[in-house]
Formats: C-alpha cells, structure tokens, sequence
C-alpha cells in the first residue's frame, strides 16, 4: 500500500529521488540538461510529496507557486522498479489536492518530448497541452500542460 506524505525540500528522502531524477533526466536530454537543470534545483521548494511502500521512498513530486492562481508540479519521480503500479498518478492527484488547498485553481508543468512515459501520464491525468510558458516559450523540446481544478 502506497502512503503519501507532504514535506518540504530539506527531507533526506527527496533530497535522494530528486537526484537519481537529475542522473536520469540528464542521460534523457543529454546536451540540453544544462538549461533544464537551473530551473530544477530543490532548495526552498515548500511543497513535496513522498510517497512510502513498506517505509521505502519509491516516488516524490512538488509544486511551487506559478503565478496568484497556478501552482507548478515539479519533481515528478518513481523509482525505475517500481514504475507501473500507478504511484506517479497518485501523486499528480494527491499534488492537485494540495494545490486546491492552497487556494490555487490550476496546475502547470513542463516536461521533454522525449519523455513520453511523463507525457503520457499527464495525459492519463486529463492534462491539455499549452503553449509553452516563462522559460520554456521557444524551446523546441518542452511541452507544457495545464489541468483546471475548478
């Protein structure tokens, strides 16, 4: 059973899955991890989701605030070999739940075409694909997707 717990960025346990997503999202983007990589670092995120199989951090995600109505998920990870069991979704769903709380009324995120298993599920969450936002606007390899929680 998958426990969800909210943190912040300072917990061991994100600190650990955010840099094992470093080392694969490198490996993915090869000579453009550099200019994704300055807007990834973790220090000051406020709002992190673990989640815990058996005491195992297995996947973590985070927002932070976008704009006065957005909260950007970041962070999205699960450990290659528990990949599958529908943890990735829980969290979206669990991140959307605490934007809501917040008193947010969208999500937004970014990620790399070549990505397609992060694409795909952003999709599978009901997602629509924007144009690409801030940083990303003219970069040939984001995509960026919003979800209304209203």
């Amino acid at each position: 059973m998958i426990e969800l717990i909210r943190t912040d960025s300072g917990n061991s346990d994100f600190i650990k899955l955010a840099a094992l997503l470093d080392k694969e999202l490198a490996f993915i983007d090869g000579e453009e991890h550099g200019f994704y990589d300055q807007f990834n670092k973790i220090d000051a995120i406020k709002y992190v989701l673990l989640a815990f199989e058996e005491g195992e951090a297995v996947g973590c995600g985070a927002i932070k605030e976008l704009s006065p109505n957005a909260m950007e998920i970041k962070r999205m990870y699960v450990l290659k070999d528990q990949r599958g069991k529908g943890i990735a979704s829980k969290i979206v769903i669990e991140l959307e739940n605490w934007t809501k709380e917040l008193g947010f009324q969208k999500c937004r995120l970014e990620t790399g075409k070549k990505q397609v298993d992060a694409i795909a599920l952003y999709v599978k969450n009901k997602y629509q694909i924007i144009p690409n936002y801030g940083q990303y606007i003219g970069i040939e390899n984001s995509v960026c997707f919003e979800k209304n929680l209203l």
